[in-house]
């Protein structure tokens, strides 16, 4: 794994428990996921990463695993905050020697956003999930 893909999954796991990676379980697939401030991220991992820090700018990175190994997928997302405003998230897809993830950017303020993911693997079936977060900006 590359050193970029290490101190990414090194900040995720090193994350606040709001923002840290969480796991969400469908029958063979695994699939992984984070939200945080971009911020966060240390400029040098963040310009390899091909994110754009800022004060009011969230990452969304997903990764799906099958029996431990890095899956490629189509991933979509919709972010809704609390007045009901929703966008929809475009995704790039990254690969680091072995590891596959999917990275997406989106403006917040200080709020609770709510977001809806839809994955499928391998030709196998959609998979979705929900989650809440809340994000601040940057001081």
């Amino acid at each position: 794994m590359s050193r970029p893909a290490l101190f990414l999954l090194a900040l995720c796991l090193s994350l606040p428990a709001t923002a840290a990676e969480r796991l969400q379980k469908f029958a063979d697939v695994d699939v992984h996921y984070s939200a945080f401030n971009s911020g966060f991220l240390q400029p040098e991992i963040a310009s390899a990463a091909g994110i754009v820090r800022g004060k009011s700018q969230g990452v969304l990175n997903v990764s799906v695993l099958k029996d431990g190994k890095a899956q490629p997928a189509t991933v979509k997302a919709q972010v809704r905050n609390l007045l009901g405003q929703s966008r929809s998230l475009s995704f790039r897809e990254v690969r680091e020697g072995e590891a596959i993830y999917y990275l997406s950017q989106f403006p917040f303020d200080q709020e609770t956003l709510h977001f809806k993911v839809d994955v499928q693997s391998g030709g196998g079936p959609l998979n979705s999930f929900e989650f809440d977060q809340q994000f601040f900006p940057d001081e």
